[in-house]
């Protein structure tokens, strides 16, 4: 199984910048081992199962909860439990690839 988790969490009511506090989010990610791409809007990470993603968001939210009265959180998943780990890496690679081939044939 392999569980692809898009998610952003920030505490509302720090101001307009609130990168300390995520960071501290990105530790934690960082940390739990699995496999994770940050981007400018969130966190894609991808785990074994949901249970596992579902503990990231969880322990997500304890990091914030002691510095805020109000958190946001926005998560999508992609659950497929025909694949195993390793598709963070290979989604984009099959994009690049068929970019390449596109490239090539001048389309």
């Amino acid at each position: 199984m392999s569980v692809l988790m898009n998610y952003a969490m920030f505490p509302t009511d720090k101001g307009d910048s609130v990168s300390k506090f995520v960071s501290k989010i990105i530790k934690l990610v960082s940390d739990s081992g699995y496999e994770y791409k940050l981007n400018a809007m969130g966190t894609v990470i991808e785990t074994e199962n949901l249970e596992q993603a579902l503990d990231i968001v969880s322990k997500s939210y304890k990091i914030l909860e002691p510095f805020s009265d109000r958190v946001y959180a926005t998560v999508s998943f992609d659950i497929q439990t025909n694949k195993s780990i390793g598709r963070l890496e290979g989604k984009v690679k099959s994009i690049k690839d068929k970019m390449s081939v596109t490239e090539e044939q001048g389309d």
